[in-house]
């Protein structure tokens, strides 16, 4: 596939758009006094939106209808637009608006790039460290201010050895939480509160699985190319490829790691 499509040219067209999301959110990371809406308010729930998720869509919709007009964009914040096409972009601008109006640097942004309806690309930013872990059939690597590093995941890991992360564990419920439980007793270490964070930490090799439940599309495409180009596994709980519609997701550091893990998941799959 890398000889008939120029990845090098979607990686420098993506690479633009995450500097362009970082432009538009930075200024409002940690500003005292920053103003978000409750997208899930009429269901007394909690999900936040501010105008640097906004504002970082928009941005990244420019450079892709300025430079890619051919192609399709599926975003979080502003929807479906030429979804159809050969090339679609899943963009999630502030992937963990929790952490972002926490004043925490745990919050990322995803852009992802579909082929015929699979992830082939994809880029998570961490922008206010200054981080870009950047993956597609040309390799992944993580791009920084010092230069270019290979990722890799972390060599083969016992179950009990494993560090684990997770947003939320109160996010399982049911079947869900005692699958969870069941897994977390089961390895060494959990992390939470790391969203899309923890994804980017399994492909450089500091931590051995990442998982989560009711993922949406623009919440794990950019995440698989990642994590596969740096050696690692990225499933549904059953074992199975993450579906268009995501939701249950686990990625790990071999599928040997990932298959000791859904020992404990898949009883709770949907």
């Amino acid at each position: 596939m890398s000889d008939t499509i120029d990845f090098a040219a979607l990686e420098a067209a993506a690479l633009a758009m995450a500097e362009a999301a970082a432009q538009a959110a930075l200024p409002h990371f940690r500003v005292r006094g920053l103003g978000e809406d409750n997208k899930l308010a009429h269901l007394s729930r909690f999900d936040p939106v501010t105008e640097a998720d906004k504002g970082a869509e928009r941005a990244i919709r420019a450079i892709i209808n300025a430079r890619l007009p051919e192609h399709g964009i599926i975003g979080e914040e502003y929807g479906e637009e030429n979804a159809d096409a050969e090339f679609v972009w899943m963009l999630d601008p502030v992937d963990g608006t929790r952490a972002f109006i926490s004043g925490l640097p745990l919050w990322t942004t995803l852009i992802g790039l579909r082929h015929c309806g699979r992830p082939v690309l994809g880029l998570i930013a961490q922008p206010y460290l200054g981080e870009v872990f950047l993956g597609s059939p040309l390799g992944s690597r993580l791009i920084t201010a010092r230069g270019e590093t290979p990722l890799k995941v972390r060599s083969a890991t016992a179950l009990g050895d494993a560090v684990i992360g997770t947003t939320d564990p109160d996010l399982f419920q049911g079947a869900e939480a005692d699958a969870y439980l069941g897994l977390r007793k089961a390895v060494k270490l959990a992390r939470y509160g790391c969203d899309a964070y923890a994804f980017a930490m399994v492909a450089q090799g500091t931590m051995d699985i990442a998982l989560e439940t009711g993922l949406k599309p623009w919440d794990i495409e950019a995440i698989i190319p990642v994590i596969e180009n740096a050696g690692g596994v990225v499933t549904d709980w059953r074992g199975e490829a993450v579906p268009d519609t995501a939701g249950q997701v686990i990625a790990g550091s071999s599928r040997a790691l990932v298959g000791q893990a859904l020992e404990h998941l898949r009883p709770a799959a949907a």
